[in-house]
């Protein structure tokens, strides 16, 4: 592991990564713990937060495809399209489509860019594996 990798990133990565691991852990958290309590409500709406926070730090996260945004940028819009389509159907009340859109988020938009970023040659396999 090296962890000095990653302290000496750029804000934009720590606060991305930071906020990205925070999310996870609070989407844990969601899905282990009884739907439709206060703190479920309470969880969700800082897991959001944090869900926000990682899509717009990544738009300042450049270098794979040069200067330029690359195609893992695209994980950006899916992620606020998920945010709205979650309080959408909430507010219409629509349980399931809520969960839906909230899985989505969850792994879609975090989880599966989560995994790619741990790719071999990638930032956050070299703090892992110290490569």
């Amino acid at each position: 592991m090296n962890i000095d990798l990653f302290l000496t990133a750029k804000p934009a990565i720590i606060i991305h990564t930071l906020a990205a691991f925070t999310a996870l852990g609070l989407g844990i958290v969601m899905w282990v713990r009884k739907k439709g309590t206060a703190s479920h409500k309470l969880i969700g709406r800082i897991f959001v937060v944090f869900m926000a926070v990682t899509a717009i730090s990544a738009l300042f996260i450049k270098g794979l495809n040069g200067d330029n945004f690359s195609w893992i940028h695209l994980f950006v819009p899916v992620t606020f399209y998920a945010i709205w389509e979650l309080f959408h159907h909430l507010r219409q009340g629509n349980i399931k489509k809520h969960e839906k859109a909230v899985r989505g988020l969850f792994f879609g938009a975090l989880l599966i860019p989560g995994f790619i970023s741990f790719l071999p040659g990638r930032l956050m396999w070299h703090v892992v594996f110290g490569n």
